[in-house]
């Protein structure tokens, strides 16, 4: 492979070289496990020592920059440069073309050069290599850098009648200075892992003011000066959490090798199997790969929360919310009744940057246009495209389903329960059968998986949309309080996660 003619100083620290070599995972996955179990420490020193009503804003970014760019360093070497070079040019076009076009030009040139990178790196260096790539932290870059660029736009050059009230609290009215983008992009909380933030959010957490989301909620705490809005400690929401992480991880390395999701497009497992026994392994094979993703999530979520980022009000017994920047939830995501549900709870943070920079704004298809453009984030291997064609065909399919069958099932709860076991079970082989290319990269293994299963989801779902009517997005906008009293399972009370059905 190319990376092993690679010096350490591009692909990082060697440091930890013996250690993966006894428990046989690859450098790049260590260096990245020990910078993230690094930076919750340091998380937990940044809340206390570095704490707003001891510290001027100035020194957190600093500090948190800083060290962002140290972790960088460590786990990529000198390629963690692409980091910088990445905001710096975007930040160069804020600064030059005005608020006007900004966010269009920023958006092509961050995606462009993430995509460069991502294509040199497939088909120069390491193809088939899915590990911790320098790539990785781009991604969340790439959101950053954009949000950003649409939030200025909004806030400095759109009227307020123009925005959505989504938009009109999200809109930035002053220009970013240098440090406080470089801050907003590479923190050491989120540099490896995210979660993606909105900049109001992160720069009221560097100041120590109230988060615009929890002025109306932060009735425990006294209100007079600027350090003195409520300010609960997070160490038992980071004490659960990486207990999930610490779980996650067990069943991830127990079970993962125990079901590869390769034996699905094996010979003599498909000719030998019958097709119940391969639906079946099929959801237990991708069942044993999102334990990775909860890891890496919620040990993001918790460094971000040991450092006081994150707190989202109260709940109504009044105990305090942790789940501001949160990139799933488990039990939604394995108890989905629906595809929407499913991706609605599973990186959440990056559904929200898709909707607001691609969904809301895009005057023609913007289903399509929201899938492709998530494609071409994710990366160059060409089953992330399948992946995504397939989504937009799954998507169109569920919901003409779900809005022509679901209201006759409301009537009971028996009615309902039935409706709900039967969706959870197409819900799931559905997510299972569109992700098999995601996981397995290339064209040929792929389009194998697809043929054995004789297309047939596909051709479902085609034959959904085009069978089942559904209703314009206005109409189905002034039903959605009737359907919604009806369904108990529709809410959670968080505010800033839900959206309405599409």
């Amino acid at each position: 492979m190319a990376t092993e003619t690679v010096s350490p100083a591009c692909t990082g620290s060697s440091l930890l070289q013996p250690i993966s070599e006894i428990i046989n995972l690859p450098l790049d996955q260590v260096n990245f496990v020990v910078c993230q179990l690094f930076a919750l420490l340091t998380a937990f020193w940044f809340r206390l020592y570095l704490h707003p009503s001891m510290t001027s804003p100035f020194v957190r970014h600093v500090v948190a920059t800083l060290l962002g760019f140290y972790f960088a360093l460590f786990c990529f070497g000198w390629y963690a440069l692409h980091f910088l070079v990445q905001s710096g040019l975007t930040y160069g076009i804020m600064i030059l073309t005005g608020v006007e076009h900004m966010h269009k030009y920023c958006l092509v040139v961050a995606l462009g050069y993430l995509s460069f990178c991502q294509i040199t790196r497939v088909y120069v260096f390491d193809y088939g290599m899915y590990s911790a790539d320098f790539t990785g932290p781009m991604m969340v870059i790439t959101q950053k850098i954009t949000s950003l660029a649409f939030e200025i736009h909004d806030g400095m050059c759109r009227k307020e009648e123009q925005l959505t009230p989504n938009q009109k609290v999200l809109a930035i009215r002053r220009m970013p200075s240098l440090l406080e983008y470089f801050s907003y992009n590479c923190n050491f909380m989120g540099i490896l892992a995210g979660p993606t933030s909105s900049y109001n959010d992160y720069i009221a957490f560097i100041e120590g003011t109230p988060c615009r989301r929890n002025k109306d909620h932060q009735t425990n705490g006294k209100t007079n000066g600027r350090h003195k809005q409520t300010d609960p400690s997070p160490n038992i929401e980071v004490v659960r959490k990486l207990a999930t992480c610490f779980f996650s991880l067990m069943v991830f390395l127990s079970v993962c090798k125990v079901f590869p999701v390769e034996r699905n497009i094996d010979d003599d497992f498909i000719a030998n199997t019958p097709f119940y026994a391969q639906v079946v392994y099929l959801y237990l094979s991708m069942l044993t790969t999102r334990p990775k993703y909860y890891f890496v999530w919620t040990l993001a979520d918790a460094i971000n929360n040991a450092a006081g980022f994150g707190f989202n009000g109260y709940n109504s017994d009044g105990s305090p919310r942790w789940d501001l920047i949160s990139n799933l939830r488990i039990m939604d995501i394995e108890f989905a009744t629906s595809f929407k549900m499913f991706l609605d709870n599973w990186n959440i943070q990056t559904a929200h940057w898709l909707k607001r920079v691609c969904y809301e704004r895009c005057p023609y298809n913007p289903t399509a246009a929201t899938f492709i453009l998530s494609a071409m984030w994710h990366g160059a291997y060409p089953g992330y495209y399948l992946t995504f064609l397939t989504g937009i065909v799954v998507t169109l399919g569920a919901r003409a389903m779900r809005h022509n069958v679901r209201p006759y099932f409301l009537g009971s709860p028996s009615h309902k329960l039935v409706y709900d076991v039967i969706t959870w079970a197409g819900t799931q082989i559905a997510i299972c059968y569109t992700v098999v290319p995601f996981v397995l990269l290339s064209v040929g293994p792929s389009m194998k998986f697809y043929r054995s299963w004789y297309f047939s989801v596909h051709v479902c779902c085609v034959l959904l949309a085009v069978a089942l009517p559904v209703k314009p997005r206005h109409l189905r906008l002034k039903e959605a309080p009737v359907l919604s009293h009806l369904d108990s399972t529709s809410t959670d009370g968080n505010c800033n996660q839900k959206t309405k059905a599409t």
